[in-house]
């Protein structure tokens, strides 16, 4: 190239610089709920590992056709889930659940699998839908699936496990209740009704539609199941389009407990749908799940469309404040079902299998607003640097503090000691450690105790008195250091 064309090359532009904006519908996590999602995760592992299920990882993204077409929305590679093409121009899509991804699974190694197969699993999830309040885009899952099991037993022990994990998270005993249907009941419903079943999208329209029960009402509901309805943003949803008879027989059928009223509808689907829902009753209460715990409940749906037998929810019953005062009742945190069709979509082969999920990320949001409010958690000791040229030594008592299993760091800033104390504050330290050069040629070290020190600031008047009283704060030797500090922070985590 010569040099004429080169200089003839556009000089790079300058960029402007991006701005520090989050993306709508995710959020971050700060160390205070991270503390408290993995405190979550453990107790409900034991429970899950207590029934004998397995842990299995899957990847966040997978295939777009592997995944398959279960969300609302229209038939586009986008709806619904977060796609792209890879370098071979094949479609990828971000999981939006943990149960596709295990039907995947399964398929690729059903023939070394023990029969059923017992898994549990736990990771974000992603919805490419509209986000609002309490509502994102990435949220965690904790699931829980038997694969190759047909008996309603394997429903029937995952309205247990649902009921014994939100125990196990401190939920009492009337706050909450797992709610269980079957799809076979309404499919059973709308062929009584006329309507066509293999019409899909429809057929999807009208369980989306009694999906929003909840949060809508029975006249939300009543207006999706015909024309449609207009939201408070102003959007319209089109609805199902049935005829105002029809849609009269579906209100009629959530307005009335199934057990209770279900005679005269002898359509198959829906009388197999009601032998399924005694048999897990029966099965519940057996095992001492009485319905105070588990109950049926028929307008339970659930919105996903691969659900075909028993449905179940676990339901928050209990109403809480927010921050702002006001009541906020949580309704739904975890909820599954069986889904006998979701492996064949691989093999051509019916595998039954039916699962469990936590919404991990709304259940922490809940169970903050219950029960007394923990204090943030102990940070690091901080060791400070009184003396630049002895960093050395710092670094030494720092690695002595962790070698004896404490919590311990060295103020690695360029400040001076008040800016230091002011970190370790910031950083819910127990303690700080200090040493200038008098506690050196002493060999001490002075602790400043910041949790006592703190209360006893805050009762001294003046700075007069502060400074006579030098709140929380004495000497030891260092070859006391590490026991003095142990004997502080015990205290303190009490």
């Amino acid at each position: 190239m010569s040099k004429d064309s080169t200089s003839a090359r556009p000089a790079p532009q300058a960029s402007a610089a991006p701005a520090p904006r989050l993306a709508k519908g995710f959020r971050d996590i700060e160390a205070a709920e991270l503390r408290g999602l993995n405190e979550m995760i453990a107790k409900i592992r034991e429970v899950y590992e207590r029934y004998g299920f397995q842990a299995l990882e899957t990847p966040a993204i997978e295939y777009t056709d592997a995944l398959g077409k279960f969300l609302p929305d229209q038939d586009r590679p986008n709806a619904g889930v977060f796609s792209f093409q890879d370098e071979d121009e094949q479609w990828m899509s971000l999981r939006y659940d943990l149960t596709a991804p295990l039907a995947r699974y399964v398929a690729q190694n059903f023939q070394v699998l023990p029969k059923p197969f017992r898994r549990y699993a736990f990771g974000n999830v992603y919805r490419n839908e509209k986000p609002g309040p309490g509502r994102f885009r990435q949220f965690m899952q904790f699931d829980a699936d038997t694969v190759g099991a047909e008996s309603v037993a394997a429903d029937a022990e995952m309205c247990m496990l649902a009921a014994d994990t939100l125990e196990a998270l401190g939920v009492k005993r009337g706050d909450y209740v797992i709610k269980v249907s079957n799809r076979k009941l309404l499919d059973g419903l709308l062929e009584g009704i006329g309507l066509d079943v293999t019409d899909s999208a429809r057929r999807l329209t009208v369980l989306r539609a009694v999906d929003k029960l909840d949060r809508l009402g029975l006249q939300g509901v009543s207006d999706l199941l015909g024309k449609g309805r207009k939201d408070e943003s102003g959007d319209f949803t089109k609805g199902a389009d049935l005829t105002p008879a029809q849609t009269m027989a579906v209100i009629n059928f959530l307005e009335k407990p199934v057990l209770e009223n279900r005679s005269g509808n002898e359509n198959a689907n829906f009388v197999a749908g009601v032998e399924d829902l005694l048999a897990i009753q029966t099965l519940c209460q057996s095992a001492g799940y009485g319905a105070d715990r588990i109950r049926v409940d028929q307008t339970v749906v659930r919105g996903l469309e691969y659900y075909t037998g028993p449905v179940f929810e676990a339901e928050l019953t209990f109403e809480a404040k927010g921050d702002d005062g006001k009541p906020v009742r949580f309704g739904s945190v975890g909820g599954g079902g069986r889904y006998d069709d979701l492996v064949a979509r691989f093999t051509g082969d019916k595998v039954p299998a039916t699962g469990f999920s936590i919404g991990v990320s709304r259940l922490q949001a809940a169970l903050s607003l219950i029960g007394d409010k923990k204090t943030e958690a102990l940070g690091p000791v901080v060791v400070l640097v009184m003396d630049k040229g002895e960093v050395a030594r710092y670094q030494k008592i720092t690695q002595d503090l962790r070698n004896a299993g404490i919590r311990a760091e060295m103020y690695l800033g360029s400040s001076g000691m008040k800016a230091q104390m002011k970190y370790a504050d910031k950083r819910n330290a127990p303690c700080a450690i200090i040493q200038g050069s008098d506690e050196r040629a002493k060999g001490e070290v002075t602790i400043k105790d910041l949790i006592e020190g703190a209360k006893a600031a805050a009762a001294i008047k003046d700075n007069k008195e502060w400074k006579a009283a030098r709140p929380a704060q004495f000497s030891v030797s260092e070859t006391n250091l590490i026991d003095e500090v142990k004997k502080l922070v015990a205290l303190h985590q009490g």
